[in-house]
């Protein structure tokens, strides 16, 4: 039995031509295993920021997502940030595990704190700047609602991306929650950070740049616009508590 996740419709970036008349692109599907799938909506719930993972698979079947892992990274509500030490540790650990790159680096997982999964462009551009050189890869975003985006992108040939349908595959056997395991998880790699400078205390290394989506001030109003309204109003909400960013006299902001 699968349960379909409601998915909103996006056109394709480009032309579907690895497909052949006879298939159509909602024939393939993006699966999840009720475990992998409880616990991305518990990361994602665990505050109003974003967080994200990568998607664990079976050699024979890699758009079946079986578990999810995250590393150390820097979130806020617009934007994750993986830490690239902590990637290319996670790289080691599963190639020891005897695992091969299409099973754990090419499915980015991530959650967007509105209702809306749609892609911002920092997204898009981060996904084709990190993943553009990888055969194949997916990027997946769970938003507030349930509602998902699911972009499978292939980067060989004249190259293509197609919209796949997200469900959840009760057919095989799955594993029970482990909320203590996840709640350790996410202490140990998710760290919250200031939204408007998109860094914390600690001294940021230029590689950590890879999978970063941070809001600087020159591009801020043009991410606003994007924004969906919950996203705004999280926003707005922060900039209220913020009196050092007003300008009292003039009552604008100071980026």
């Amino acid at each position: 039995m699968r349960t379909p996740i409601r998915r909103r419709q996006r056109p394709p970036r480009w032309q579907d031509d690895w497909l052949d008349d006879e298939c159509e692109p909602r024939q393939t599907s993006l699966r999840f295993s009720p475990t992998a799938w409880a616990k991305l909506l518990y990361f994602r719930d665990r505050s109003d920021n974003e967080v994200g993972g990568f998607g664990i698979t079976e050699p024979d079947d890699l758009l079946f997502v079986k578990d999810l892992v995250t590393v150390k990274q820097e979130v806020t509500s617009v934007s994750v940030r993986f830490d690239d030490e902590a990637v290319g540790q996670f790289f080691d650990e599963q190639v020891d595990l005897g695992r091969k790159p299409e099973q754990f680096a090419r499915i980015w997982l991530h959650s967007h704190p509105g209702d809306s999964p749609e892609p911002s462009e920092m997204d898009e551009e981060t996904f084709e700047r990190v993943f553009g050189s990888c055969q194949w890869a997916a990027m997946v975003i769970v938003a507030q609602d349930d509602s998902t985006y699911a972009g499978l992108s292939f980067n060989i040939g004249p190259g293509s991306q197609v919209l796949i349908p997200v469900e959840v595959d009760y057919s095989g056997p799955f594993g029970a929650s482990d909320h203590d395991g996840w709640d350790a998880e996410y202490a140990a790699n998710v760290r919250a950070v200031d939204w408007l400078s998109g860094s914390s205390s600690d001294e940021e290394g230029s590689a950590s740049r890879q999978l970063r989506g941070d809001v600087s001030p020159c591009d801020f109003l043009a991410e606003f616009e994007n924004m969906d309204p919950i996203q705004r109003r999280l926003l707005l909400d922060e900039l209220a508590d913020r009196p050092e960013l007003w300008d009292e006299e003039r009552e604008v902001l100071c980026l």
